[in-house]
């Protein structure tokens, strides 16, 4: 199906009203998420969506939404790495297949790579391609180091100030396999400063990203209170980037592909949302909530977006 683009004009009854909710801002700035909607139960219809029936507030404000567009076409562009956790068990090899074959599967739009979480930084095992053979040659055993990763989030903040491609359209996705454990603060602290600096560096490079938790290991194994807080961790980054944490109680999952496959139907039901706003000039990160007039429906937006000046292109 085509890419469907619904667009509704910004009114000057609708703008005023903006701008009087909002005081007085120098210039217009533009925003643009990716939102997830999926219907409540498989089998069910996919739910139908439209930019008069969304209601987006942004730092407690409402605002009106300027463009939805269903990302259906095969010239939709997306871009995804696989990022895996360096310190993580060998058993990982046991996901290879799933892995594999996820990677096979994806379309002709859709430009995957693989990097490694190393001393803080992801380090690309395979370049951004849509030739699968070449990408998967990238894909091999984790060195299993304990703390190797330094800690999942400085790999994040890395990835995302060093995204490996300039496509200016494309929609940009991350999977993390780890624990998520940040080995500089081994509790559940949601205000992790480095927890709260990969979350605004992800939403700055536009980046959904979603996890898969995968155990640490050997004498340096966590205790079920760290497990538990590096789970809670990568929930608190997939939500604030609109993205999914996919986990199944305390140990490692028997086999991806369920996750997997989840990942590609949320892929197949996502919608690209932009907005206008009164704006004092200077980029920044702020707060969002987007609801859909779409009963039946599970939508899943980003709690964050970076709002820069209309015109400029981060």
């Amino acid at each position: 199906m085509g890419r469907v683009r619904i667009m509704v004009g910004v009114l000057s009854g609708a703008l005023a009203l903006g701008v009087s909710a909002w005081g007085q801002g120098e210039f217009q700035g533009q925003g643009q998420v990716i939102s997830t909607v999926l219907p409540r139960h498989d089998g069910d219809p996919v739910p139908v969506v439209s930019a008069e029936g969304a209601k987006l507030k942004v730092n407690g404000k409402d605002v009106v939404v300027t463009k939805l567009a269903a990302l259906t076409s095969a010239q939709d562009q997306l871009e995804l790495v696989l990022v895996i956790d360096g310190s993580a068990r060998s058993s990982l090899g046991r996901q290879f297949d799933d892995m594999t074959r996820f990677i096979n599967g994806l379309p002709p739009n859709v430009r995957v790579g693989i990097g490694y979480m190393q001393n803080g930084q992801t380090v690309m095992a395979s370049a951004l391609s849509s030739d699968h053979a070449e990408v998967l040659r990238g894909l091999h055993l984790p060195s299993g180091s304990p703390g190797s990763n330094a800690s999942p989030y400085f790999c994040l903040s890395d990835l995302a100030k060093h995204w490996p491609s300039n496509e200016p359209d494309a929609r940009r996705a991350v999977l993390m396999v780890t624990d998520g454990v940040d080995g500089y603060n081994r509790r559940f602290d949601p205000e992790d400063l480095y927890v709260q600096s990969a979350i605004a560096d992800a939403v700055r490079a536009r980046l959904i990203v979603y996890s898969i938790y995968w155990r640490g290991q050997g004498l340096a194994e966590n205790a079920q209170y760290e497990n538990n807080a590096g789970q809670s961790l990568l929930q608190i980054v997939a939500e604030a980037t609109g993205g999914k944490s996919f986990w199944q109680g305390n140990g490692n999952p028997v086999s991806f592909e369920p996750f997997l496959d989840e990942l590609t139907r949320r892929f197949r039901n996502q919608y690209e949302v932009s907005f206008l706003m009164p704006f004092n000039g200077k980029p920044q990160v702020y707060s969002m909530k987007l609801k859909f007039d779409a009963p039946g429906s599970t939508v899943d937006s980003p709690q964050r977006v970076f709002v820069v000046r209309q015109g400029i292109q981060d």
